[in-house]
């Protein structure tokens, strides 16, 4: 692993966490549309995904790791601005809705354009905040994720993500988990059935080792359907069908947004079967990296992925980042990466053979790749 360069004290620092809260600028951007309309409601996908990618190429790649065993109180600056999204979001989200729903000065058309954009940023940035505070023990942090992931209406994502994904990735039993030559049109349906599935299917059964029915009040599903009706309800109070309808644009973006880091990655990657159901445990190479700097402040080191899957409880700023060698990479930052998954001959061309690649560095025993490229080797026990 890349040699720790960053200390403690440095960790710690104001100034090491500022770039992470780049994201906050995102915000006045749309209240910037809101107000001017015309070509302003352009700017959140503009900046999120094309400005962010030219930053990649001006600033380059970091591969500098942190102390993963760095105290909770170097990490304050850090978590901060995973707890201050949560009503920032909502603020903009619910405050855009009175203010634009039933505007004179914005067309049809500059509206949902307005909304998709703020998809960009909750699916972004929301649900990937969502995603880190999920995976903390604090209850308070469990709670804005749930707050969060409910403003997009995929609240069972939570469910999903931490009893299904992180147990089976890279298995047949993994619905998020991309097959080699699937393309992102398949996929998406694809996953945004089962993954609603496996999600009740796990809560379901962990209230069966308990002996309670699915239908128990412990079931998180009834809270997830309270928020997200509640959600619903305040749209419509605010900006009746008009703000329903802007809710809902913006949630199907944000949901759009996320499969398409999903599918990314773990694209083609897979772990060994080892024989009547079982499959070696998940290390760093079953998952897609970038080193890319500025989409990482972005994504608050999501890019990181083989070591948030390796270690899930690390917090942000201190998972860690490998080389070639321990790793895959991908060529460019997330930014790019979802923007080839849209085009099926484009993202084959750049990532089939980085798998294949792959295949021949850590499996160099496997002969016969069918039951993994199709998914048909047996399901995890």
């Amino acid at each position: 692993m890349t040699a720790m360069t960053i200390s403690n004290h440095t960790l710690a620092k104001l100034q090491s966490a500022l770039p992470f809260w780049m994201s906050l600028g995102l915000i006045p951007l749309a209240f910037i549309g809101a107000g001017y309309g015309g070509w302003t409601v352009f700017l959140l996908p503009l900046v999120t995904w094309y400005l962010f990618s030219l930053l990649d190429f001006a600033v380059g790649l970091n591969t500098e790791n942190a102390d993963p065993q760095a105290p909770e109180d170097d990490l304050f600056w850090y978590k901060a601005i995973t707890i201050a999204w949560a009503p920032l979001q909502f603020l903009t989200v619910f405050g855009l809705i009175y203010l634009t729903a039933g505007a004179d000065h914005l067309v049809t058309w500059e509206k949902v354009m307005l909304f998709f954009g703020i998809g960009v940023i909750t699916g972004t940035v929301g649900i990937n905040y969502s995603h880190e505070l999920m995976h903390q023990k604090n209850k308070t942090e469990r709670r804005m994720a749930d707050i969060l992931l409910a403003m997009v209406l995929y609240s069972h994502f939570r469910s999903e993500h931490l009893l299904v994904h992180h147990r089976y990735v890279a298995t047949p039993r993994d619905p998020v988990s991309a097959r080699m030559n699937e393309s992102f049109y398949h996929f998406y349906p694809r996953v945004l059935h089962q993954s609603f599935w496996s999600a009740w299917g796990a809560e379901k059964a962990m209230l069966e080792r308990r002996d309670l029915p699915a239908t128990d009040f412990k079931n998180p599903f009834w809270m997830y359907g309270g928020l997200q009706l509640g959600f619903l309800a305040l749209a419509l109070i605010l900006g009746g069908w008009a703000g329903v309808g802007l809710f809902l644009i913006q949630a199907g973006v944000a949901i759009w947004q996320l499969e398409l880091v999903n599918y990314i990655e773990h694209y083609g990657l897979t772990r060994k079967h080892l024989g009547d159901g079982k499959y070696e445990h998940v290390q760093p190479h079953h998952s897609w990296n970038a080193a890319h700097k500025a989409s990482n402040w972005l994504l608050i080191n999501l890019q990181r992925h083989s070591d948030h899957h390796y270690k899930p409880d690390r917090r942000f700023p201190v998972l860690q980042t490998y080389s070639a060698s321990e790793a895959p990479q991908l060529p460019f930052g997330y930014p790019i990466m979802t923007m080839a998954a849209m085009v099926p001959p484009l993202w084959r061309r750049v990532m089939n053979p980085r798998v294949r690649k792959w295949r021949d560095m850590y499996y160099p025993e496997i002969t016969e790749w069918t039951g993994y490229t199709k998914m048909t080797n047996p399901l995890p026990r």
